[in-house]
C-alpha cells in the first residue's frame, strides 16, 4: 500500500516543456502516459520557407488542451514571468531550437533536462543526426541531460543507441531516433520522479561540438571520395534540401543514391549517363548510382539528362 501512495506523489508533477518536431510531440505524449501535469508548452512558429514534413506540437497541444505559446525569444522577461508563476517541478527540452538561459532552468524546483539526438558527448550541438551520418558514423542515439549555460553539457541522465546502416538516410535515422527518445525518456521518468538519479558526467573532451547546416552545406564537391559523396547524398536527401551540383548551366539535386562498384572508366569527374542509367564520377574514380536526379521539382530520365548534357 505504502508503494501505491509514493508511485501517486511522484505523478503528481507539474512540467513546463519546451518541444518541437517529431521528438517534440512523441515526448509530450510519454509525459502525459506517465501523469505528469503539463502546465505550459513553448514552442516555434513553422518558418514558411521551411519543408514541414514532420508532426506538430501545436497541434498535440490544441487535442489535448495544453496551453501552448510561441515566444520569438526564450530569454524574454515576459516568459521568465510566466514560468515563474507556475513554479514547475520539471522544465524539459524537446527538440525546441534556443538555448535556455540558466536564470529560466533555475526556475525548475527538481530539475531541467533536454533530450539530444546523440549519444553525447559526442555530435554536440545543432542538427546531430544530419552531421553523424556526414560522417560515416555506424551508431547513434537519444541522450536526456541536465540542461547546463553551455550547449549539450550537463550531466547524462540515460541514453538509447541505434544502429546507422550503410544506406540509411538522415530522415530514416532520425525515425530510429524518434523512437528512441521515447525510449530514453520513458526509462528516465521513474527515476526524475522519485528522486533517484544517478547522472553520469559527460566528458566534453571525448566528444564534439558541431553548429547548425545550410542548404548550400550540401553542394556536392565531385573531387571527394564516393564514399564522402555518398554520405553528404544520405546525410541531405529530401525531406531535408538535397545534395546539389552545378553541371552544363543547369542545377542538379540527387533524391535517391546508392553507392556502386561499377566500373566507370576513364571518365571526367561529375555526371555521365552509361547504359541508360545516371552515374556521379568522382575523384577516386568511384561511382555514385543515381537513381532520382530533380533538376528542379521534375525528375529526369536518363535520356533528358543525356540531352541537357549534351547541349
Amino acid at each position: 500500500m505504502k508503494k501505491k501512495e509514493t508511485e501517486l506523489t511522484t505523478t503528481n508533477a507539474k512540467a513546463v516543456v519546451f518541444a518541437y518536431h517529431n521528438v517534440g510531440v512523441r515526448s509530450i505524449k510519454t509525459l502525459l502516459a506517465k501523469g505528469i501535469d503539463i502546465a505550459l508548452v513553448v514552442t516555434h512558429e513553422d518558418n514558411p520557407a521551411e519543408t514541414i514534413w514532420f508532426e506538430s506540437v501545436a497541434a498535440l497541444c490544441a487535442e489535448h488542451g495544453i496551453p501552448s505559446i510561441t515566444p520569438a525569444d526564450p530569454k524574454s522577461e515576459d516568459l521568465y514571468a510566466q514560468v515563474a508563476a507556475i513554479a514547475p517541478d520539471f522544465i524539459f527540452s524537446f527538440y525546441y531550437r534556443h538555448m535556455l538561459p540558466v536564470n529560466l532552468l533555475a526556475l525548475a524546483k527538481r530539475g531541467a533536462y533536454n533530450l539530444h539526438g546523440s549519444l553525447l558527448p559526442k555530435y554536440r550541438g545543432r542538427v546531430p543526426v544530419n552531421w553523424a551520418v556526414l560522417h560515416g558514423e555506424t551508431e547513434t542515439g537519444a541522450t536526456l541531460h541536465e540542461m547546463a549555460a553551455k550547449p549539450d553539457a550537463g550531466a547524462i541522465i540515460a541514453q538509447v543507441a541505434v544502429p546507422i546502416l550503410s544506406d540509411d538516410t538522415a530522415y530514416e535515422v532520425f525515425g530510429k531516433l524518434t523512437v528512441a527518445a521515447e525510449q530514453t525518456l520513458w526509462q528516465a521518468l521513474p527515476g526524475l520522479l522519485s528522486g533517484r538519479v544517478h547522472p553520469l558526467p559527460n566528458q566534453l573532451e571525448q566528444g564534439s561540438y558541431f553548429g547548425g547546416r545550410k542548404p548550400e552545406d550540401g553542394r556536392i564537391d565531385w573531387s571527394q571520395t564516393a564514399q564522402q559523396v555518398y554520405n553528404l547524398h544520405r546525410a541531405v536527401a529530401p525531406p531535408y534540401p538535397g545534395a546539389f551540383f552545378d553541371q552544363n548551366g543547369h542545377r542538379f539535386v540527387i533524391g535517391k543514391a546508392r553507392l556502386t562498384d561499377r566500373e566507370v572508366g576513364n571518365l571526367a569527374i561529375g555526371l555521365h549517363v552509361l547504359d541508360n542509367m545516371i552515374f556521379g564520377v568522382c575523384g577516386d574514380g568511384r561511382a555514385v548510382k543515381i537513381l532520382e536526379l530533380l533538376n528542379g521539382p521534375r525528375a529526369l530520365t536518363a535520356q533528358e539528362l543525356r540531352d541537357m548534357l549534351a547541349s
